[in-house]
C-alpha cells in the first residue's frame, strides 16, 4: 500500500512537471507570436513641403527609436490619387480637410483609436468643431496647422509698379486686370491648385467658394481668362523663395507660406519687404490634418506621432518654424511672442468673422472646378 502511494506520487509529480514544462512552452510560443505582431520600427509621412521643424522627426525618432521616413507633396489632388490607387506605404498623410471629408467616406482614411492619443486634449473646441463638420465626431482627423490663402505683395515693389495706392480689397491685386495688368513686369504667381484658385475666385466675384451652380463656374472662367496673361507662374512652394529674393512680387499663396517668404529676406538680408494682406472681404481658410490611411503598414506608430505632435511644446515649435497657427490651445506659452502677435499667423475675431471655411464638393462639381482651372492655366 505504501508502495502504491509513493508511486502514484511520483506520477503527480512527473504530470506537473510535464504541464509547467507545457505552460512554460505555450507562454513562450505567445510571446514569440506577439513580437511577431509588433510594428517595425518605422513611420512613413506623407505631408506638404515647408511644413515643419528642423528637430520635429529627429526628436520623435530619439525618443521612440521609430524610424521616420518623410516625403512631401505639393497639392491635394497628388496626395488623393495616391490614396484612391492604394497601398501608398503612409502611415500618416496630411489632407486639407475639405479633401478629407471625401476620402473618409470612401473609405480611404482609419478611425483614430483615441485611446492613443490622450493629448488630444490639448485641442481647441473651436478647431474641433470647424473640423466636426467634415468629420462628425472627430473620428479620422486631427488638425496639423490651419491658415488661410490670401495675397502676398513685396511692398516697395508693388507700390512702384502701380503708381499710385494699394487697392482697399487686396484681392483685386490678383483678380482686376487694371492691377495686375500693372505687376507682371515684377512677377505674378498663383497657386498651382484648382481647389486653392478657383473658390478664391468664386470668392471674389461674392459666389459661395464651393458653389454648387455650374453656371457660376462660367462666369469664375471668365474672369480667370481676363488675367491670365498676366501671371508669370504657377507654384505650390517655389513661390516662396521667390518672393524672399525679389524674382515676383505678387502671390495667390497661402498666409504662412508667405510669412515664411518674410522671415527668409530677413534672415537672407535681400532687402525684400515682403507683406501678407488681409483681404478686406476675407481669406479662405483651410486646415491640414493627420490622417491614416486604411492600409498603413504601421497604424500602432500613426498613433505614436499623432499624440507626440500634440504636445504643447511640440506643435508650438511648428508654428514658430512655419508660422501657420495651430489648434494646441496648450501650445501659447510656447509660441515666440512675435509669432503668437502676428496678426496673419493667429488672426483676429473680427477677421476670423469675415473668413470663408473650407467644404467639399460631389465629384462632379470638382471636376467642373478642375476644367475650370486647367483652360485658365493652359490659355484655352
Amino acid at each position: 500500500m505504501l508502495w502504491a502511494q509513493k508511486r502514484a506520487g511520483r506520477v503527480h509529480r512527473v504530470i506537473r512537471a510535464v504541464a509547467g514544462a507545457t505552460a512554460a512552452a505555450l507562454l513562450a510560443l505567445g510571446a514569440g507570436a506577439a513580437r511577431a505582431q509588433e510594428e517595425e520600427k518605422v513611420l512613413n509621412v506623407y505631408n506638404w513641403s515647408d511644413y515643419i521643424a528642423e528637430d520635429t522627426i529627429r526628436n520623435f525618432e530619439k525618443e521612440t527609436g521609430i524610424r521616420v521616413r518623410y516625403d512631401n507633396f505639393d497639392n491635394n489632388e497628388i496626395l488623393h490619387a495616391k490614396l484612391v490607387a492604394g497601398r501608398t506605404g503612409y502611415d500618416i498623410v496630411v489632407p486639407g480637410s475639405h479633401w478629407a471629408k471625401m476620402q473618409i467616406e470612401a473609405g480611404l482614411l482609419r478611425k483614430l483609436d483615441k485611446s492613443q492619443i490622450p493629448n488630444l486634449k490639448n485641442l481647441d473646441p473651436a478647431v474641433q468643431a470647424q473640423l466636426a463638420r467634415m468629420d462628425p465626431g472627430n473620428d479620422h482627423l486631427v488638425n496639423w496647422m490651419w491658415g488661410f490663402t490670401a495675397v502676398g505683395i513685396n511692398v516697395e515693389k508693388v507700390r512702384a509698379a502701380l503708381g499710385g495706392p494699394l487697392p482697399d480689397n487686396a484681392w483685386d491685386l490678383v483678380f482686376k486686370p487694371e492691377y495686375i495688368s500693372k505687376l507682371k513686369g515684377c512677377g505674378v504667381s498663383f497657386l498651382d491648385s484648382a481647389t486653392e484658385v478657383v473658390p478664391a475666385a468664386l470668392h471674389y466675384l461674392g459666389k459661395p467658394s464651393f458653389s454648387k451652380e455650374p453656371s457660376d463656374y462660367t462666369q469664375v472662367a471668365a474672369l480667370l481668362k481676363s488675367v491670365r496673361p498676366y501671371v508669370t507662374l504657377f507654384s505650390a512652394s517655389g513661390y516662396i523663395n521667390d518672393m524672399a529674393s525679389g524674382s515676383i512680387c505678387l502671390a495667390l499663396g497661402w498666409s504662412g507660406d508667405m510669412n515664411i517668404a518674410r522671415q527668409r529676406a530677413i534672415d537672407g538680408k535681400t532687402g525684400q519687404k515682403i507683406e501678407v494682406l488681409m483681404p478686406r472681404s476675407g481669406g479662405l481658410l483651410f486646415f491640414d490634418t493627420m490622417a491614416i490611411p486604411a492600409d498603413a503598414p504601421h497604424p500602432g506608430n500613426a498613433h505614436k506621432w499623432i499624440n507626440y505632435i500634440l504636445r504643447p511644446e511640440v506643435h508650438a515649435s511648428l508654428t514658430n518654424k512655419v508660422f501657420y497657427a495651430n489648434p494646441n490651445k496648450a501650445s501659447r506659452p510656447f509660441v515666440k511672442p512675435e509669432v503668437a502677435s502676428n496678426p496673419t499667423v493667429f488672426i483676429s475675431d473680427a477677421d476670423m468673422a469675415r473668413m470663408v471655411a473650407p467644404n467639399s464638393l460631389n465629384n462632379d462639381l470638382r471636376r467642373l472646378m478642375t476644367r475650370t482651372y486647367t483652360s485658365f492655366k493652359t490659355g484655352l
